[in-house]
């Protein structure tokens, strides 16, 4: 399988993990008005489609004469199921920031719930004995919760000026309900916190000596992950958090571009993972990156994913002075909790 031998290898795969996992929600915005349930149809069968691709083409080329099939005897079956799994539990959450999100913008939903399961990850490591720095976990615990309210406070800003410009209806005299932050903050934090529950799984399917490999791995998460999108998306559809409930003609009758933007939107993401997972797990050991940038730039997409939603889908644009305010401090707060985390795991001396 192609695995990074060099450094600078490694790093340029972090590096497009880290834009990709940041980016990928920009083809939902692209969509217009497309719903996010609809969306996410052709975003799990896009990044299902990238794996399979990938797996087979790159997880049975390379030098090492390991192959995909190679690696998935390897590892067991029980591995496969905890992958599968882990893909399951991931996908609920990531449907919920995806709902977090086509109620409050990027700049909402992804600082909020890539943060919280930040914060829950570490924590996860600091119980289970991992070599990690107490106080700066607990710094960077301080300082991500403060970045989520925030953006709470930036958000709540802009429910109250779009509150305060809705008119009455001309016949009955009453102003059309708006909904606060309330809805698009549960929902995130819901989602960080699901996203989260998927590291146990994931641990127990990449245990050391006899773990999935990175491609083995992405083609069984991902498939945990559209088979889950099927069964999500009945609540998603028939619950929705905003407008009228869908049903699957909706899907049907969708022009081809929309389609598209789910398929691309998927294999960006698949591909902003799976550099992920190559880097972190399978880089030769000369090609190891330190911890810090290991944890500290994938997880950087979620400043990324922030600021992509302030600067250019300006999901604050209706925020007072002082709610636009507190949208800086909330990038800047999210930037110094990043590297927090990122320190609390550097090889202690």
């Amino acid at each position: 399988m192609i695995l990074p031998n060099t450094s600078n290898g490694a790093l340029v795969l972090i590096v497009i993990s880290l834009l990709c996992l940041g980016s990928w929600a920009n083809f939902y915005k692209l969509a217009g008005k497309w719903r996010f349930e609809l969306f996410y149809f052709d975003f799990a069968i896009g990044l299902t489609l990238a794996a399979v691709i990938a797996a087979f083409t790159l997880g049975n080329m390379g030098f090492d004469g390991f192959s995909l099939s190679d690696d998935l005897i390897h590892a067991g079956r029980r591995q496969w199921l905890f992958a599968f799994v882990a893909g399951v539990v991931f996908n609920l959450g990531n449907m919920l920031m995806a709902a977090a999100m086509s109620v409050g913008g990027m700049a909402v939903a992804f600082p909020v719930a890539m943060g919280l399961t930040l914060c829950v990850a570490m924590l996860m490591g600091d119980l289970s004995g991992a070599k990690v720095n107490t106080t700066y976990v607990m710094l960077g615990w301080l300082v991500l919760l403060a970045a989520i309210a925030a953006d709470g406070l930036a958000y709540r800003s802009v429910t109250r000026a779009r509150r305060a410009a809705v008119t009455p209806d001309p016949k009955t005299g009453r102003k059309p309900r708006v909904a606060g932050p309330a809805k698009a903050m549960i929902l995130a934090v819901a989602g960080g916190l699901a996203m989260a529950g998927s590291y146990l799984p994931l641990a127990i399917a990449t245990p050391p000596e006899v773990g999935l490999g990175p491609y083995s791995l992405a083609l069984l998460f991902s498939c945990g992950m559209l088979f889950s999108t099927f069964v999500y998306n009945i609540f998603f559809m028939n619950l929705p958090v905003e407008g009228e409930p869908l049903e699957i003609f909706d899907y049907l009758k969708a022009k081809p571009s929309l389609h598209l933007y789910g398929l691309v939107g998927g294999m960006v993401w698949c591909a902003g993972n799976l550099s992920h997972w190559v880097a972190a797990m399978a880089a030769a050991p000369s090609a190891q990156l330190s911890p810090q940038l290991a944890l500290g730039l994938p997880q950087a997409s979620m400043l990324v994913a922030a600021l992509w939603g302030v600067a250019v889908w300006r999901d604050f644009r209706e925020a007072s002075f002082g709610g636009k305010l507190m949208a800086v401090l909330m990038l800047l707060l999210v930037a110094g909790g990043i590297v927090l985390m990122s320190l609390a795991v550097a090889p202690q001396r």
